[in-house]
């Protein structure tokens, strides 16, 4: 988490099978289900984020293009010339 985050409740509706399970789940990690859940919603939205980076990041490379060596000696109209 980052320096001093202000945190705010949320209300998650669960069924009763699954609140069975996730309390055995956060008992077994030590843990609450409240800090469960948020360090899940946390992976999440930091996946989400580098994602999209790395999105941003692929565009930029594709935009500036590749060289890949070689040299065109001739134009399109010409290799298309019948």
């Amino acid at each position: 988490m980052s320096k001093t985050m202000i945190k705010q409740n949320v209300t998650v509706s669960l069924s009763q099978q699954t609140l069975r399970k996730v309390k055995i789940l956060a008992a077994q990690q030590g843990s609450s289900i409240s800090r469960l859940l948020a360090q899940q919603i946390e992976t999440l939205v930091g996946q989400q984020e580098a994602y999209e980076r790395a999105e941003r990041q692929a565009a930029l490379l594709l935009d500036q293009g590749f060289h890949l060596g070689g040299v065109i000696r001739a134009s399109r109209d010409e290799w298309h010339e019948r």
